[in-house]
């Protein structure tokens, strides 16, 4: 390589690194600018989540001290006054609420209770489908059999998780009213479904047992 070629070279070099420092000078801010940005970022997401997690551990233990109280009617108030910060958080405190004001026969209470569940729409649909089967079977005790019947049918169709469950509660409602033969046809079509449990067929078989015809529903579990 000649000397003049060396000199271009060098030229060049320089001219280049003249450049990229000039763009530095000029743009570099932004690259600053940028880790400034992230660096920031995953600051804040980690203060973020440790303060998410001290709201949570704070509303778990004022949910804990609500529970401890005596007497039933005062749990349930405790828990009422117990602050949410989110809607699912809501969702659980009012889930308890109901609990207690069933085991204190307040059964208006959980139903105003769980009827704001079943009916909020920020909730995921399995919290409102809970939400309405406590009310047919637990908070609804001091209702008429049709209106818990149309709690229950509102579940039980294909698609719903608690479809067999419902099903099994509408057996009973037709035992309660006195339909023995209406239970019995209803017991078979949940023994003949597909998605039927273990738990639930063992249920169905006490109930038909003390009905003198569990022989009969044996035979057709058995095929």
């Amino acid at each position: 390589m000649s000397q003049t070629d060396s000199f271009i070279e060098e030229v060049t070099e320089e001219v280049k690194r003249e450049k990229l420092f000039g763009y530095f000078r000029r743009y570099g801010w932004i690259a600053i600018l940028l880790v400034i940005v992230l660096v920031g970022g995953a600051a804040w997401r980690e203060y973020s989540l440790a303060q998410s997690r001290a709201q949570a551990e704070e509303f778990g233990a004022q949910l804990v001290t609500a529970l401890d109280v005596e007497d039933a009617a005062e749990r349930q108030a405790a828990l009422a006054a117990v602050p949410a910060g989110s809607v699912g958080a809501e969702s659980v405190r009012d889930f308890l609420a109901a609990d207690q004001a069933i085991a204190a026969q307040d059964f208006a209470a959980a139903r105003d209770l769980l009827d704001g569940i079943a009916n909020n729409d920020e909730l995921p649909a399995i919290y409102q489908q809970i939400a309405r089967f406590k009310f047919a079977t637990q908070a609804a005790q001091d209702t008429d059999i049709a209106t818990r019947r149309a709690a229950l049918q509102e579940l039980n169709v294909p698609g719903q998780p608690l479809r067999i469950m419902a099903a099994e509660q509408l057996m009973l409602l037709d035992l309660e009213a006195g339909d023995q033969d209406a239970a019995i046809s209803a017991a078979r079509l949940i023994l003949d479904d597909a998605e039927v449990t273990q738990g639930v067929l063992t249920r169905i078989g006490q109930v038909m047992a003390a009905l003198g015809v569990s022989d009969e529903l044996d035979a057709e579990v058995s095929e």
